[in-house]
């Protein structure tokens, strides 16, 4: 098992992104999560840093290969950081893309309140902030996005909601969120909950076939958190009615989803993908949980290949 090492530690030693590279402390992190993949991807560079965006430290980092075609820019899900998805960062990399992330306010070694946001449009700040951040590094196009669950509801915003840039290419939404399993039951208990409690306990579970991976979260990595703020139910709940009002998008979507995931209502959301895009290509992946980035190998693989055709 790697060496653990020390988030508020760390916190401290981090510079903006687009600063020079400052290695101190880095190492053990990256280590800790797998994201060492200078040995796979020889002439890789990487620099993990800040950069501000809404009043948030936001954490950052890229990848970039020797020669990159492009740049996938990913954003993980709810209680997630970047450092989970080595996996996906890894099939880029191989790819031949650049790979930029950030961990969203609240989550990982960013700022905010823990897995907490006062509104969704906060979340649109930083993407856009992030999108800035792949300009000043001068990342190679397309930017091609890429988000899990609540990272693919911010995407899914954006691309509704947001104004259009010419550096974008496709859009990959695994398991994405419009709205999450038993919705009506989870709003009536937010509501009756909501006068009382700021937050709930956090209830881990069984989100993906990997045992392995669901063992790490619940008991060694140091980052995750231990509650449900009222307050991220409430940004949600706000949000589900815009979005399900948004307009049309015109652009191209690889939407990946599992038939066994129980965290999102599914077959709700990809009927709303649906009725908004003409153009979608989806995967409906059998047996397959909601934790796509931290899948069973045998699961990753099928859909990384289903990708890799699309973006070869």
């Amino acid at each position: 098992m790697p060496e653990a090492f020390q988030p508020d530690l760390l916190r401290t030693l981090l510079r903006p992104l687009t600063a020079e590279a400052n290695e101190v402390g880095i190492a053990l992190y990256q280590h800790f999560y797998g994201l060492d993949l200078h040995a796979r991807h020889p002439g890789l560079q990487s620099r993990l840093g800040t950069f501000e965006a809404g009043g948030y430290q936001i954490a950052a980092q890229y990848w970039r290969p020797v020669l990159a075609r492009g740049t996938v820019v990913l954003l993980h899900g709810y209680y997630d950081h970047m450092g989970l998805y080595r996996h996906v960062i890894d099939w880029a990399l191989g790819m031949g893309f650049a790979v930029l992330a950030c961990d969203l306010p609240g989550h990982g070694l960013s700022g905010g309140a823990a897995a907490s946001i006062g509104d969704f449009a906060e979340y649109q700040v930083v993407l856009g902030a992030l999108l800035g951040q792949a300009q000043e590094l001068d990342l190679p196009q397309p930017w091609h996005l890429c988000g899990q669950s609540t990272g693919g509801a911010i995407l899914l915003d954006y691309l509704l909601t947001g104004a259009p840039r010419p550096e974008l290419g496709r859009t990959i939404l695994l398991a994405p969120l419009v709205r999450p399993r038993a919705w009506g039951w989870s709003k009536f208990s937010y509501q009756m909950l909501r006068p009382f409690v700021d937050s709930i306990p956090r209830r881990f579970s069984e989100n993906s076939n990997d045992a392995e991976f669901l063992t790490f979260l619940r008991d060694r990595d140091p980052l995750q958190p231990k509650i449900l703020p009222t307050a991220w139910v409430g940004a949600l709940a706000r949000w589900i009615p815009r979005i399900e009002a948004a307009g049309h998008g015109a652009q191209s979507l690889l939407v990946v989803q599992g038939d066994a995931d129980e965290t999102v209502d599914w077959r709700y959301n990809l009927k709303v993908l649906e009725d908004k895009f003409e153009k979608i290509e989806c995967l409906l992946l059998t047996g397959a949980r909601h934790h796509l980035a931290n899948e069973s190998e045998t699961l990753r693989r099928r859909y990384f290949d289903f990708l890799s055709e699309r973006l070869a």
